[in-house]
């Protein structure tokens, strides 16, 4: 057998060596033996090639001849059968660890294949053994960790074939199992024309993690000895950089499905990079729905979904986020903001794109934001309009079906109210001590209610008797509260539910007895905005078209159509516990102040009831509709509101508005209009300097 050695490195000196460095050399060897397990036989052949190497490199004449040959281009020795294992022990002694591997693997396998149980095969299945784990060194050193990964692997299949060394083949496998992390570095930092490398190493990636138990390794079991959580984030952050965006994505969602919480988060970010730099504003609203449904642990998710929302131009809901955000140091920050609160949001959202989301992909060049740019985007803005047509779309469909909705429970609740009314026997009704002093009091109300309810005309009537009814029901929620009254008197529910009923069938008997003549009489008395011929069909679009050919007058607006609700002074909201209905009253002030206001019909003299920043926030918008030309007819109605949360300092209340929106150009040509049934905002109050104020809100909830 040729193995690919000189004496000169057989023996461990150099081609200059002297006799003298030689002699010195060759007694080390002799001195060192390996003690890893070999027979006594094959170490006394090794002894013997050491000293016949000596005795060749000392002799002047046999050294010349040698050096001869190796000048001719002899460079391999040639072994006898009896001493080629020999020969292998001092190939692998003279740093050569992989050709001896590899000739001893084929020594192994046929037609080479040893006697079984013989000396010859358990040194050969030793060197095996340790020249694949010297090779797994070497590779290591040069960080080829993949190469590395091989003489591992491979020397383990021959010591599972052999069925010797269990002990040396558990220490390979443990080699090989630490070896995982770099194998993957290996492979995904190649080139990415090197698709099948690529793809093993996000392959080998993927089930690391699943093993471990998610990024956050929550099985412990698993590579407990060697990759600690610690040593594994370390080994994440370099290996990030190598996948593209995509990829980041697909291994998050997939990592996500299988409960990471972690991997979920990183998903929102991927997507939102994705969506920033190819200027996909979809991908913004996929991000947006995960983290929404992402519960971390510490995480304030309110200013990350803000700068979505600012993405989106949606600018009144990003600053609403903003304010909603669980960090002290962030709202300070963005209240004492020396310049616009807008800005304050850019510059957030800037930073944040720069430092936390755009960085760690392999095809996203992190470079300086720029938001004009995104916002300048045709595709961008193309999609905004989109979004905000099919929105109003939505919320026009939504009105109308609302609307049919509600005139449906009208005729049912009337129906239900003439069979329930004739079961109900007054006699049958207690009257128990403190309580018919109660009973009187609210029948002197609904005498005072049924005189302005009669004074009214049909269609306000019927707006009035609406908002009658919802406070009937407020009072009647708050009567219950007392559960020493119902306790006294269970029946005393009925006698509520009875007058409730009663004030509004009589409202719809008298809608319906005088709805039509109310109507014909106003068409005497008054000329038709639009001219119908009588033997045309009239339907919606008609009076659509009616309405576009004649433009809003801004004399005649929603808001100032309102005012005359609101007080001519505001008071102050002092009460210590106030209840729903100031609360109301409230909101419904500040509403139609902010309605009129940026109608241009007033000034917002409203510092009584509404922070400083809030009517900052407002005049803000109104000084941008100046600059564009515009004005904005706004009418807001309250439907229902609901306590969520109160406190000594601070109050919270869930609202359902009827909200309708029109945008008028100063020469009153009409620009667009937005209906939205219901829009649900949650209002904010906290208590300053004695009183209560409106101190933010938050929409579209």
């Amino acid at each position: 057998m040729e193995l690919p050695l000189d004496h000169f490195r057989l023996i461990g000196v150099s081609p200059s060596a002297t006799s003298e460095e030689i002699l010195r050399a060759f007694q080390l060897r002799l001195d060192k033996t390996p003690d890893e397990g070999f027979t006594y036989e094959v170490l006394t052949q090794r002894s013997e090639l050491l000293r016949l190497t000596a005795d060749l490199l000392t002799d002047p004449e046999s050294r010349r001849e040698y050096e001869n040959l190796l000048l001719n281009g002899n460079s391999g020795l040639d072994f006898y059968s009896n001493k080629e294992v020999a020969g292998l022990i001092l190939l692998w002694e003279s740093g050569s660890p992989k050709e001896a591997f590899k000739i001893t693997r084929k020594a192994l396998h046929p037609p080479q294949t040893p006697a079984l149980g013989s000396s010859r095969e358990a040194d050969l299945t030793l060197l095996a053994a340790l020249t694949a784990r010297d090779s797994a060194i070497q590779e290591q050193q040069l960080r080829s960790y993949s190469n590395a990964a091989d003489f591992l692997h491979e020397g383990i299949q021959l010591l599972q074939r052999m069925g010797k060394l269990v002990n040396i083949r558990k220490e390979l496998e443990e080699d090989l199992v630490a070896l995982l992390p770099y194998r993957i570095l290996d492979l995904l930092s190649r080139d990415l024309n090197d698709h099948e490398s690529h793809k093993k190493g996000l392959n080998m990636l993927e089930n690391l993690i699943i093993k471990r138990g998610g990024l956050e390794g929550n099985n412990k079991s698993e590579y407990k000895n060697y990759l600690n959580q610690q040593e594994f984030e370390a080994f994440f952050q370099q290996i990030k950089p190598f996948l593209t965006v995509q990829e980041q994505i697909d291994l998050f969602l997939e990592l996500q499905k299988r409960g990471s919480l972690e991997a979920g988060f990183l998903a929102f970010l991927s997507l939102t990079a994705i969506g920033f730099s190819r200027r996909k504003p979809e991908k913004l609203f996929e991000a947006r729905r995960i983290l929404k449904k992402l519960n971390l642990p510490g995480l304030d998710s309110m200013p990350l979904i803000g700068c979505l929302d600012l993405l989106l131009a949606d600018v009144d809901q990003a600053s609403a986020r903003f304010s909603s955000s669980s960090d002290e140091n962030l709202r300070d920050w963005l209240n004492n903001y020396p310049g616009n609160k807008l800005e304050a949001t850019c510059i957030f959202c800037k930073n944040w794109l720069e430092n936390d989301v755009l960085v760690g992909y392999r095809d996203i060049d992190s470079k300086k934001v720029d938001l004009d740019s995104w916002f300048e985007d045709r595709e961008i803005q193309e999609f905004i309009e989109k979004l905000e047509k099919k929105s109003n779309k939505t919320a026009i469909r939504s009105n109308l079906q609302n609307q049919q909705i509600q005139k449906e429970s009208s005729t049912k609740t009337t129906e239900d109210f003439d069979n329930t009314s004739s079961n109900i026997d007054e006699r049958r009704l207690p009257w128990p001590g403190g309580i018919k002093e109660d009973y009187e009091e609210i029948q002197n109300k609904d005498k005072v209610f049924n005189q302005q309810l009669f004074k009214k005309k049909p269609i306000e009537f019927y707006n009035f008797l609406i908002e009658k009814i919802a406070e009937l029901k407020f009072s009647f929620g708050e009567f219950l509260k007392d559960k020493k009254i119902i306790n006294q008197s269970p029946y005393l529910i009925y006698i509520y539910a009875f007058l409730i009923l009663f004030a509004f069938g009589i409202g719809i008997g008298f809608l319906r007895s005088n709805i039509k003549k109310s109507i014909q009489d106003e068409d005497f008395a008054e000329k038709p905005l639009i001219a119908i011929d009588n033997n045309k069909k009239v339907t919606e679009k008609n009076i659509i078209q009616e309405i576009k050919k004649s433009p809003p007058n801004k004399s005649k607006s929603f808001t100032e159509k309102s005012t005359s609700i609101i007080p001519n002074e505001l008071k102050e909201l002092n009460k210590a516990s106030p209840s729903l209905e100031d609360i109301r009253n409230l909101i419904n002030e500040w509403l139609m102040s902010k309605s009129n206001y940026l109608a241009g019909n007033s000034e917002l003299n409203i510092s009584k009831i509404v922070s400083k920043g809030l009517i900052a926030r407002t005049k803000e918008e109104r000084q941008k509709d100046i600059k564009k030309g515009i004005y904005k007819e706004i009418n807001p109605q309250i439907r229902k509101i609901d306590l969520e949360s109160q406190t000594s300092s601070r109050i919270v209340v869930l609202v359902e508005l009827n909200y309708l929106e029109r945008i008028v150009k100063n020469s009153g040509e009409f620009v667009n209009e937005t209906s939205l049934t219901p829009l649900k905002v949650k209002y904010i109050l906290g208590f300053s300097k004695k009183s209560w104020k409106l101190i933010d809100f938050v929409s579209g909830l």
